[in-house]
């Protein structure tokens, strides 16, 4: 008999997750990571191809899927690079990969040359498929690892400036506009970039964006010198912020990924400078924004569902089927890294209370995660 506090959700998706295997094994498996994300509540996944090897090839990414269909306890759904060991300078062969991947992204790399992502974008288009696009400039880096606000100033980091992500985002829809290709812009955090893709969507280009439950609730007044608080791109202002909301509530920004990118704790020991990028928060991505967005009425519940579960699969086509997980929604607890399923424990969330405890994760009759 199913407990009557308990909540039917459906099965979220995340179209940007890092398991890391194959290749960095230490930090995350398929096996881990996708038990943290049934834990979760999630019920699919994608996962991005900056591995060893890269997914680069049919080969590669047939690595890939060979270790998912082994350990996977939920759907994992892999990326296949754009460019050949993610290096900008050769496209991978395309029509090979296109039914063996959901979509080509370059994930953790902008694809730094105009031709390249225009001769990209035409043969996704060819093939139907989606280009998922992380946005850098390389120019202008300059050796940044935080946001180059005034946390930078104060404590004498090297900061990213806005540009280096809106500037390649407005480059990309002005291509995306010329081909007609599908294209999916990663882990958006600034003002600028929630803009212009406004801007595209209301011109008809063929756009999708995400953020990140970190760009929702946190900013770059929050931060610490610990390696916990440094992801790409980087936490940006309260303006940012806000815009981000607002993106959301307005249909501007489609999805929210969780960016899951664990790392191992030597890693994340050495500081904003030096650690590792990337944060975890599949196991918690839920409890975080029900508790601090949609109790207080930031946003509602119905549109945190459209992010979380029928936009993602919508715009991605990812099949469902009787797949959902029971939460007690008045449950308390506090976030501690050390419990979580993922090998990884990097969270800026470390020790924030949150409400909502998943009891259950089901698909299609099979129970994939138990309390």
């Amino acid at each position: 008999m199913t407990d009557s506090r308990l909540i039917k959700i459906p099965g979220f998706c995340d179209v940007h997750v890092h398991f890391r295997e194959p290749g960095f094994s230490y930090k995350e498996t398929i096996k881990s990571g996708s038990c943290a994300a049934a834990h979760g509540g999630y019920t699919a996944v994608c996962t991005m191809p900056n591995l060893k090897p890269v997914s680069d090839s049919v080969e590669h990414v047939g690595e890939q899927q060979d270790i998912i269909d082994r350990d996977a306890c939920i759907a994992v759904y892999p990326y296949a690079a754009i460019t050949m060991e993610q290096k900008g300078e050769e496209l991978t062969d395309m029509s090979a990969l296109a039914d063996k991947c959901i979509a080509f992204s370059d994930d953790g790399h902008g694809v730094q040359s105009e031709e390249m992502m225009r001769t990209a974008m035409l043969e996704a288009k060819r093939l139907g498929k989606i280009i998922t696009a992380h946005c850098e400039d390389n120019s202008l880096l300059r050796g940044g690892y935080i946001h180059d606000g005034v946390y930078a100033a104060d404590y004498g980091h090297r900061g990213i400036c806005s540009e280096s992500e809106w500037g390649q985002i407005a480059r990309d829809l002005r291509l995306a506009e010329e081909t007609g290709c599908a294209y999916h812009v990663c882990h958006i955090s600034t003002k600028e970039s929630v803009e212009i893709i406004r801007q595209a969507k209301a011109r008809g280009v063929d756009v999708t964006c995400e953020t990140a439950p970190h760009y929702l609730l946190l900013d770059e007044s929050m931060l610490e010198e610990d390696g916990k608080w440094k992801m790409n791109p980087p936490l940006r202002d309260a303006s940012d912020r806000q815009a981000l909301i607002d993106g959301i509530n307005d249909g501007t920004i489609d999805c929210i990924a969780t960016d899951h990118a664990p790392h191992s704790a030597d890693e994340k020991s050495r500081g904003l400078e030096k650690s590792a990028f990337g944060i975890v928060g599949i196991e918690i991505a839920f409890p975080i924004m029900y508790t601090y967005l949609v109790k207080p009425g930031i946003i509602s519940m119905e549109k945190l569902l459209d992010c979380l579960v029928y936009n993602t699969r919508r715009r991605f086509n990812i099949p469902m089927g009787d797949e959902y997980s029971l939460w007690d929604l008045d449950a308390e607890w506090t976030i501690e890294p050390e419990n979580f399923i993922s090998m990884g424990h990097a969270t800026p969330f470390d020790g924030w209370k949150v409400c909502g405890i998943n009891h259950s994760t089901v698909i299609n009759g099979e129970e994939v995660y138990k309390l």
